[in-house]
């Protein structure tokens, strides 16, 4: 029962940092799929797709693939997909699966948002994730029971 408790809270304490953050800059994290990532974080932590590379590197490489494809393609489904496709075999390709950060690649393809997009929110979103995470998980290790 603690460790629901521990990783219930973390989780929500965890999206309220990063939605405050990005209020204080003027950014929109809540338009990056964080919650999905700090849903498997808090609760899996011990998952190859938790780890902090993969955190990381499957918001970015996604976000990246989205906006290669939309800015060489255009907007439409096919191009939507074909970018998920493409961000799912570059996470494999590079050991960065993170299954919640695939729908960065569609995000990409339908809000076609500039390039400095993926370094702000989400890189940054991504960094604070982790760094929040890993932070939180210390903290309470002995509390949840581990």
């Amino acid at each position: 029962m603690r460790k629901i408790l521990v990783a219930a809270v973390g989780g929500g304490l965890g999206i309220l940092i990063m939605i405050l953050l990005g209020h204080e800059v003027g950014l929109e994290l809540a338009l990056v799929p964080f919650t999905t990532s700090i849903v498997l974080v808090m609760s899996a932590p011990e998952t190859p797709f938790a780890k902090p590379l993969n955190i990381f590197g499957g918001h970015v490489i996604s976000a990246l693939c989205g906006l290669l494809v939309v800015k060489l393609c255009g907007q439409n489904a096919w191009f939507a997909a074909l970018a998920v496709g493409l961000a799912i075999a570059a996470m494999l390709a590079t050991d960065t699966m993170h299954p919640p950060a695939g729908i960065n690649a569609l995000l990409m393809v339908v809000a076609h948002p500039p390039w400095t997009f993926v370094l702000m929110p989400v890189a940054s979103g991504a960094l604070i994730l982790v760094a929040f995470s890993w932070a939180y998980q210390k903290a309470t290790k002995a509390v949840a029971g581990g």
